[in-house]
């Protein structure tokens, strides 16, 4: 039975990916090197460095891996000056209501993020009190989608990931999720591909899968 939830960030719980694209457009420009919104959403879910490694793929010259952790660090310094500007107001009232909600009804809910940037965000938008635990680009090594990052996010509630579902925009998100043995529900990219047990057009709909837990223990 489920009882914990474990989300995605970016693309789910908050609209930051706009961001990472504008930050690698910036850096990309600067090379002279083509990126399109194509690529960015192949960015999606995965870390800064695989990112990196699809940015420069239409480059004319290799990078030393020197070369390519400085590239990096210019657009995470880049994405960073843009999140110092988010606040609560960005979190949107859906999100606020849907997690309340979910808590509510007696679920556990944590973060399942690539991002190294996570408790950042979490910070500014005060976002990580709506949430009970989670993982993040700091606490693991491997990239979705690996299921590192779903099987640290259960372990910090306590959980096993058995007992917990994931929630992910990415196609790359989705492949972990089930690479860990949960179902998924997937939003964004990934739900138009139908790659998700529930396939999402809102936040608002994973409502209708997740009954508060006294009525499923009686399902």
């Amino acid at each position: 039975m489920i009882k914990g939830i474990l989300f995605d960030l970016d693309g789910v719980l908050l609209s930051t990916e706009q961001f990472h694209f504008q930050a690698w457009k910036a850096l990309a420009d600067r090379l002279g090197i083509p990126f399109d919104q194509a690529q960015g959403d192949r960015c999606r879910g995965v870390s800064r460095m695989d990112s990196l490694d699809i940015v420069l793929e239409g480059s004319p010259r290799s990078y030393t891996p020197e070369e390519k952790l400085c590239l990096a660090e210019e657009k995470n310094n880049t994405y960073r000056s843009m999140l110092a500007r988010l606040t609560p107001a960005d979190l949107s009232e859906e999100t606020v209501r849907v997690l309340t909600t979910l808590r509510q009804r007696g679920y556990r809910l944590g973060l399942a993020s690539a991002s190294k940037n996570a408790p950042l965000i979490l910070e500014k938008t005060g976002l990580g009190k709506l949430l009970d635990g989670g993982a993040d680009g700091n606490t693991v090594t491997h990239s979705k989608p690996h299921p590192e990052v779903f099987f640290k996010a259960a372990e910090s509630l306590g959980l096993d990931p058995g007992d917990c579902m994931g929630v992910d925009d990415a196609v790359a998100g989705v492949q972990a999720i089930h690479a860990a043995g949960m179902p998924a529900a997937a939003m964004g990219p990934a739900a138009q591909a139908g790659l998700g047990d529930w396939n999402l057009e809102t936040l608002s709909q994973l409502l209708e899968q997740c009954p508060p837990l006294e009525e499923a223990n009686q399902l």
